[in-house]
Formats: C-alpha cells, structure tokens, sequence
C-alpha cells in the first residue's frame, strides 16, 4: 500500500526515514513528502502535496501519515481529494486545537520568521476549528513523555513537551493512542509504528484498485 509521510515542524523528510523502514519491511511503498513553513504557504504546500498524491500514489488506496504540522497539510488537503480520499490518516502528535505553545511563541519575531503563515495559523482559533477530517479511519496518536509538575507550563497534565493530550486528541479522544513519546521523536516510538502497521494490515484494497504511474 503506498503511504506518504509528511514531517513536522521544524524538521525534514529525514526525521520520518525509521518509520519508513518498518513501513518497507511490512511491504508497503512509504512516499516521503518535504516542505518548509519558513519559504511557502499553506496553500502552496497543500497543492505540492495533492499533486504529489494524485502523481506517485495510488488514489484509489493510500494512507497519509502526518507529525505535528504534517497533519495539519493532510487535513487542509482533504477538500482538494474530494473522490481520492485516503483509506487511512495516521496523526502524530497533531495539534487539533489552536494550541498554547503556537499563541505563545507567536508573539515573537524569531517564530513569526522561521514559522511563516503556517505558524501563525497554528496560533489561530477559527482555521484550526475549521479544519476538516477524514471521514475514513483516523488514528491519533499523544504523547505522554512530557514533563510535568505543578510549575511547569502543563503543570500536571499529560503532554509531550509541546502539546498536551488535550490538544493532540481535540475532539477525537475515542480515537487517540496515547504513547510514552516526546514530541519531536514520536514517530520512531514502537508502539506507533506497531500500531500503524497493525492497521494498515487490516486495510483490505478496492476490488478494481490500480496504482498511479510512478
């Protein structure tokens, strides 16, 4: 089954290379997507990835894989696959909420230049709200390996050193695996891979589906 990995921010299409060793090994086609937040849009980095999409996947049965900002490029994709949905989004460590650190840090110019628009977005209350999700399987993975202490930002409460399980699970609890994982490696803890593989497993493929030429 091919699969595209979308990086977080912050990070490169390199950051995602364990995942898609273990994605190889279980026999699927893992298809690495890059961007970068500092030198284009939302919009430019959304279009990259459907083109990428309808050119090297299979659109009749593919997963999306996303970290962090990753997820959300998949989620602003979903109304430009209209008829190409994916079978599958697996979201790790996504912000489904305008989360504290982004309204935090947005204050400051280093952020807001590193960051671009997708940083302030992530700051933004209505475009977060206003995200779609798939309506096929989803899968949200929190991590819990985050500090906590009653002086710290999060104070007692699960997170993964950028966002809470609150803000990672949004409306989603009943969906959301919650993992001993800090944000920024995520997606090479063992029980995230384990369980994407597990799910992709059971993701039998349409009965006329054809591969995109490659």
């Amino acid at each position: 089954m091919d699969v595209v990995l979308i990086h977080g921010m912050g990070r490169t299409p390199l950051s995602m290379m364990r995942l898609r060793r273990r994605l190889r090994r279980a026999g699927h086609n893992p298809i690495l997507f890059g961007y970068s937040p500092t030198f284009e849009t939302l919009h430019g980095a959304t279009a990259r990835l459907v083109r990428l999409i309808e050119r090297r996947a299979d659109t009749a049965h593919y997963a999306l894989v996303g970290h962090s900002l990753g997820t959300v490029l998949i989620r602003s994709a979903l109304a430009r696959l209209q008829g190409r949905l994916p079978a599958a989004c697996f979201f790790l460590a996504p912000p489904m909420v305008a989360c504290k650190a982004a309204k935090f840090f947005s204050r400051f110019w280093l952020y807001k230049t590193m960051t671009g628009e997708m940083g302030r977005l992530l700051a933004t209350d209505e475009f977060m709200r206003g995200l779609p999700l798939p309506p096929t399987l989803v899968r949200i993975y929190a991590g819990t390996g985050g500090p906590r202490a009653a002086w710290l930002p999060f104070g007692m409460e699960e997170n993964d050193g950028i966002l809470g399980v609150a803000e990672a699970s949004g409306d989603c609890a009943a969906a959301t695996m919650r993992v001993p994982a800090v944000h920024t490696f995520i997606m090479n803890s063992a029980p995230v891979v384990d369980d994407i593989v597990s799910a992709l497993a059971t993701l039998a493929p349409p009965a006329h589906s054809h591969s995109a030429p490659r």
